[in-house]
């Protein structure tokens, strides 16, 4: 039953969600046969590219003694650790060769693997399939992707590193009020903008999605699309373990982002921020203008988190209030129905019974 008490108190676990995809890095940053060391929910891995193209992901260290693999060097299929030389198959982790067995050993090399991990390139990214711990084998679905609705649009992408855990990343990136004293510019809004709002929520698979509206009328980027003439609607979904989805429609012109908050560490995550869009093609120096602007908006967010680190140090708690934290409530609730679900082998109950109307100033 929905929690309908004016606030309340709470701190969070920051339990890190396994049995997900979540993007380790640009796939831009490996070059040929380059490998890269990056580290999901606190796992460090190595990843790189091998000589047809597919990406890989092993843990970056070495089954033997520990050296990290990325000190190695790879032939384009196989990676052979810098301490004693033994070789494993990028793809696979399988062990293929030990340089330190003698004729006749009796050691089955073949059956010796390095961790590996799911690795599938989409959208400018490497993604990497964190398998739950309770349920190694289960077979990983599709990397997510982000939605086109045309066969041609451009793309960006914008990362921040913020020094909290994934927990307090995500409710800030789904928190509704911040806007006009966070992002307070002419660009985009300003404190004196401030209206009430209301906007009708409802469950979707793992997440809940604020049904197609009109866009804010105080916020200036949106009014671009409407230079189309048509009607501007837009719709914003969260889904677990970290993903907000954003889309925004006129007539033939589209708008769509995806902004995850990647747990690095159980106090460190980061924001990948990925858009596309057919709109304003013909604009010179449009994307570097766009870059510009999100980056400012982004260190907006950065900036904001980095001070609320410093406060949580002294006094973890925190105070949900309805409606605008609602969404925040929302999301420990999934969480909790999640791990709840996976611990108890029995279907997740939804948190949100169906539709329901949220009132708050911004």
């Amino acid at each position: 039953m929905e929690d309908v008490r004016p606030t309340i108190a709470l701190t969070t676990d920051s339990e890190m969600m396994f049995g997900f995809w979540y993007p380790a890095l640009r796939s831009s940053r490996v070059r040929g046969r380059g490998l890269r060391k990056t580290m999901l929910l606190g796992t460090p891995l190595v990843v790189g590219r091998d000589d047809q193209g597919g990406g890989f992901a092993l843990r970056d260290s070495c089954p033997h003694r520990g050296m990290p693999l990325s000190a190695g060097y790879f032939d384009g299929e196989t990676l052979e650790c810098s301490y004693h030389g033994w070789r494993f198959h990028a793809k696979t982790g399988q062990c293929r060769e030990i340089p330190s067995l003698v004729p006749g050993s009796k050691l089955k090399v073949d059956r010796i693997f390095a961790s590996h991990f799911p690795c599938e390139e989409q959208d400018g990214y490497f993604w990497v399939y964190m398998p739950d711990p309770s349920a190694p084998n289960e077979p990983a679905p599709p990397a997510p992707r982000l939605p086109v609705f045309s066969s041609r649009y451009r793309m960006t992408h914008l990362s921040a590193e913020l020094p909290t855990s994934v927990d307090h990343g995500i409710i800030g990136l789904m928190d509704p009020a911040h806007g006009p004293f966070v992002h307070q510019s002419w660009w985009w809004r300003t404190r004196h903008s401030i209206h009430e709002k209301e906007k009708v929520f409802e469950p979707v698979p793992n997440g809940f999605r604020i049904r197609a509206h009109a866009p804010s009328t105080n916020s200036a980027p949106y009014k671009l699309l409407g230079l189309s003439g048509q009607p501007v609607t837009t719709t914003i979904e969260f889904r677990l373990p970290n993903m907000r989805f954003e889309e925004i429609h006129s007539g033939k012109y589209w708008f769509s982002s995806r902004a995850t908050v990647t747990p690095v560490t159980a106090n460190h995550c980061r924001i990948d921020f990925c858009a596309a869009w057919n709109i304003l093609g013909w604009m010179p120096f449009f994307v570097p203008l766009f870059r510009i602007f999100a980056r400012m908006f982004l260190g907006q967010d950065q900036r904001t988190m980095e001070k609320q680190a410093e406060g949580l140090k002294h006094n973890p708690l925190m105070m949900l209030i309805d409606d605008a934290d609602r969404p925040a409530k929302w999301y420990f609730q999934l969480k909790s129905a999640y791990l709840e679900s996976k611990r108890t082998g029995q279907p997740m109950v939804h948190p949100i019974p169906g539709p329901i109307a949220l009132r708050w100033r911004s």
